[in-house]
């Protein structure tokens, strides 16, 4: 099996490349997250990887989107549903990209994820699986997701604070958002 991993993050993929070792597999790591804002954001996302990679001997390839204004224009009708989109275009790319590049499967490391939503992340995969005719490789790594984030601590990765959108990051304040407006408000009464 020739395997491409797309990987969302450094801390993310620590698990998922250990596990997938402990089975034989060698994973080539693949970076290509154009949903990550703003851009300081994900270049220290896609640095870490690159050292992280290094540091271990994974071979991984970068394809460079910031594409800020594309995810933009495509979410902004349906802001609270982006997710989907996100999990397409991530999905398609690297489906097409393993096809091209002469992989037999791909698989991302968002099922690392508890807080992500593995069916449709199942979904779009072997949607794009389909079209680019390499096989989706399905596999819950959520069990190892806190010994995965531990490992990545230990190892001094960037750990971000937040899915990766801008949206997502909006949502990760939204509780203190709301208590200064209300604060405002009170003040102005």
């Amino acid at each position: 099996m020739r395997l491409l991993l797309h990987i969302c993050c450094a801390p993310c993929s620590v698990y998922c490349i250990d596990t997938l070792r402990s089975e034989g597999v060698e994973p080539t790591g693949f970076w290509y997250n154009p949903n990550i804002h703003p851009y300081q954001e994900y270049k220290a996302r896609r640095d870490t990887l690159r050292e992280y990679a290094a540091s271990i001997g994974l071979s991984l390839h970068i394809k460079e989107e910031y594409g800020l204004r594309t995810f933009v224009q495509a979410v902004a009708g349906d802001i609270d549903h982006r997710c989907g989109y996100c999990y397409a275009v991530r999905m398609e790319e690297t489906a097409r990209y393993a096809k091209e590049h002469g992989f037999t499967h791909f698989a991302t490391t968002l099922l690392v994820s508890p807080y992500q939503n593995h069916e449709g992340i199942r979904l779009a995969g072997e949607q794009a699986g389909r079209k680019w005719g390499v096989e989706y490789l399905y596999r819950d790594f959520s069990p190892g997701f806190r010994e995965g984030q531990r490992k990545a601590r230990e190892l001094g990765l960037y750990m971000q604070k937040y899915c990766g959108c801008v949206f997502s990051e909006e949502d990760r304040y939204a509780k203190q958002i709301k208590r200064d407006l209300e604060r405002a408000e009170e003040r102005q009464d």
